[in-house]
Order: C-alpha cells, then structure tokens, then sequence
C-alpha cells in the first residue's frame, strides 16, 4: 500500500469523494474550453517566443576585434579587452585598434584574462 495515503476506511472515503468531485469540475471545464475553442474562428498559434537568432549571419552583429569596459561597480578604471573575450561582460564598447593602444598608453587597464597589451603592444 502507498504510504501517502491514509489507513482507515472513513479517511480513504473521504478522499474518493473529493476526488471524483474535483474530476467532475475538471470534465467540465475541459468541455467548456472545448466548446468555446469550437466557436471561435481559427487563428494562427500565438508564439510563445522570439526564436533565437542563428549563430551567424547577415543578422548578427559582428564581434569586434576590441573593446573597452568603462570603470563603474566592480571595474574601478576603464578596461581593454579583446572583442572575443569572455570576461568583457555587457557593456563593451568596440574601438579600434589604434583607440585601444592610445587608451592603454592613457592608464587604462588591460585585462588580465586576455592580456590585449601583449597583442597590441607588438605591432
């Protein structure tokens, strides 16, 4: 026997009871849905979601080569990173190459998982 349940007959009555009740209200409104989705005309389904987006393509924008992250909560200065980095969180900003050793040279931060200095230091 499942252990759920309880283990006298008037209990167990009880619980039938309110079962078949709550099948009885839940036939109904399963008719009732039914009937009045036959009286509507037919629609196109309402889709629940935007569908994602291919991975590439003419839609997608394009990873940029860098970026900054400007100083705010828990990044105290501006940051370089580069445009594939995981670690650029949200809010990268693309600039160029140029842009990104000129913010260097100014006191901006390079990342410490990409390490952009060691790239853009070399050209």
């Amino acid at each position: 026997m499942d252990d759920d349940l309880p283990p006298d007959l008037p209990r167990l009555r009880t619980l039938e009871t309110w079962a078949a009740t709550y099948l009885t209200r839940i036939r109904a409104r399963i008719s009732a849905v039914e009937r009045h989705q036959q009286a509507q005309p037919q629609q196109a389904p309402v889709p629940t979601a935007k569908p994602a987006p291919p991975a590439a393509g003419p839609g997608r924008a394009r990873t940029p080569d860098w970026g900054l992250t400007e100083a705010g909560i828990g990044a105290p200065t501006t940051e370089v990173h580069r445009g594939d980095c995981w670690a650029r969180g949200r809010s990268l900003v693309p600039v160029s190459a140029e842009r990104a050793r000129a913010e260097l040279a100014d006191g901006a931060q390079p990342c410490a998982v990409c390490r952009p200095d060691r790239v853009l230091n070399r050209s």
